[in-house]
C-alpha cells in the first residue's frame, strides 16, 4: 500500500512537502537468549491481577523468583512496518521508530487532526528524513507468540537489530537504499529497546534519541497499577487481532490516562483515540523489561533522552524530583553513556508519558529533530535521491 500526503505547514531547508509511505511486511531471522520462566499463563482476569500484585510487591524480586533459566529461541518472524520517505525522493538518513507499550506504530502517525500529531509528518516532510516504523513482535500486525517464554525483551531487541541491518544493506522489501545513516528513535519500552540495541552493539546506529525514558525503574509499579491490566481477549476493540491468553490490556480509559496524559495537557478526544486503538502486553515483556537498562552504554554517538516533566513510569510523576547533583531524572540517566559524543537530557513541561498524544508533541518533535540535525546525523539539502 502506498499513499501521500500533503504537507500543511512550511517545509525545512526547502526540502520535500509532501511523504509517499508504503506497508510492508518483513520477515526477520532471529536468535535471541530468552529466559524461561515458571510462571504460568494468566487465563482469567484475577489471574491477571494476582501476577501484577505479585510482579510489583515491595521488597521482592518476582523476575528473579520464576526464573528458571535461559533458553535460545530463535526462527523467522514476520514483522509489520511503515516505511516513508520524502516525495522528492528517499533520504540517505533514516530514522528507526519504536513504540512503547499500549501502543502499535501507528502512534508514531496518528491520523487525527489532520495528521497534526504526527511524529513522521514532522520528520519526513518538515525535516526530509525517511522513516521506518514497526509493531513490535507479538503487538498489533506483527506475529504473535506465546506470552511467558516467546515474546519477551530480548526477542524484540534481536528484531529490532535485524531491521537495522536490512536498512542498512538494503534488503528491506520494496525499500532497496542502503541507509548511509541509521538513527534510532524510541518510546518508553521502545527505548529500553533502543537503549539495550546500543549497549550490545554499540556501532549499530548514528544516533538516538530515548523519549519517555529514565533509567530509574522504581516507579515501574505505578505503571502496572495504573494500567488496571485485563487479558487483551476481553476487550472488544482488540478481539480482531485473536490474542491468546497472558496478552494484557488496559482495563478502562482512565487506566490510558492514568499511564500517559499529564492533567490538563491533552485533547480529551486524543485521549479516547489512545484507548481505542491501544494495545497490549505480554506478561514475559513485563518480566523482562527491567534487565533491558541494567548495562553501561558504551555508545558513541549522540544521544538525546526527552521526558515529559509528569512522566509515570520513569519519574513517579515528577521529573524534576532528581536525586542531589542532577537537574532531573534522565539527567541521571546520561552518565551511563561515558563515551558519547554529545549528550542531553531534555523536560518537556508539564507533559506526561505519551509525549506524542499531548499538546506539547510540537516541541518535543522539533527538539528531536534539530539534536539530529545539530548533530550531524540530520538529512541536509541535496541528500536525497531519485529511486
Amino acid at each position: 500500500m502506498k499513499y501521500t500526503t500533503a504537507a500543511s505547514i512550511a517545509t525545512f531547508a526547502g526540502l520535500a512537502s509532501a511523504r509517499c509511505c508504503q506497508n510492508i511486511t518483513v520477515e526477520v531471522d532471529i536468535n535471541a537468549r530468552n529466559a524461561k520462566f515458571n510462571q504460568s499463563t494468566p487465563a482469567t482476569n484475577i489471574e491477571v491481577t494476582n501476577f501484577i500484585l505479585n510482579m510489583t510487591q515491595q521488597g521482592q524480586n518476582y523476575t528473579a523468583k520464576v526464573l528458571a533459566g535461559y533458553q535460545n529461541v530463535a526462527g523467522k518472524y514476520k514483522i509489520a512496518a511503515t516505511y516513508c520517505e520524502p516525495d522528492s525522493g528517499p533520504a540517505k538518513t533514516v530514522q528507526l521508530l519504536t513504540h512503547g507499550i499500549g501502543f502499535d506504530r501507528s502512534y508514531w502517525d496518528l491520523p487525527y487532526d489532520n495528521y497534526n500529531y504526527s511524529y513522521v509528518s514532522e520528520a519526513v516532510e518538515q525535516y526530509g528524513f525517511s522513516t521506518f516504523s514497526w509493531d513490535r513482535l507479538g503487538i498489533a500486525q506483527s506475529q504473535h507468540g506465546e506470552a511467558v517464554n516467546e515474546i519477551q525483551s530480548q526477542l524484540e531487541i534481536q528484531a529490532l537489530r535485524a531491521l537495522t541491518y536490512d536498512l542498512r544493506n538494503g534488503t528491506i522489501p520494496g525499500v532497496p537504499y542502503k541507509f548511509d545513516k541509521i538513527v534510532h528513535v524510541g518510546h518508553s519500552y521502545g527505548s529500553e529497546h533502543t537503549y539495550a540495541l546500543t549497549s550490545m552493539y554499540p556501532t549499530i546506529s548514528d544516533g538516538i534519541a530515548l523519549t519517555g525514558f529514565s533509567q530509574n525503574g522504581s516507579f515501574i509499579p505505578y505503571f502496572a497499577f495504573g494500567g488496571n491490566f485485563i487479558e487483551a481477549n476481553n476487550v472488544t476493540g482488540l478481539a480482531k487481532y485473536m490474542y491468546p491468553n497472558g496478552y494484557l490490556a488496559a482495563g478502562d480509559v482512565s487506566a490510558v490516562q492514568t499511564n500517559f496524559f499529564a492533567p490538563g495537557a491533552f485533547d480529551p478526544a486524543v485521549l479516547q483515540i489512545a484507548y481505542t486503538t491501544g494495545q497490549p502486553v505480554t506478561v514475559g515483556e513485563l518480566l523482562t523489561i527491567g534487565a533491558e537498562t541494567a548495562s553501561v552504554n558504551h555508545f558513541k554517538g549522540p544521544v538525546l533522552i526527552i521526558t515529559g516533566e509528569r512522566d509515570l513510569p520513569y519519574c513517579g510523576g515528577n521529573c524534576l524530583a532528581p536525586p542531589t547533583g542532577f537537574t532531573s531524572i534522565p539527567a541521571q540517566a546520561l552518565t551511563f553513556f561515558p563515551n558519547t559524543t554529545a549528550k542531553e537530557a531534555v523536560i518537556v513541561p508539564r507533559a506526561g508519558h505519551g509525549l506524542n498524544l499531548e499538546y506539547s508533541h510540537p516541541f518535543t518533535y522539533k527538539t528531536i529533530n534539530d539534536y539530529f540535525v545539530s548533530n550531524g546525523v540530520g538529512p541536509k539539502a541535496g541528500t536525497t535521491w531519485k529511486a
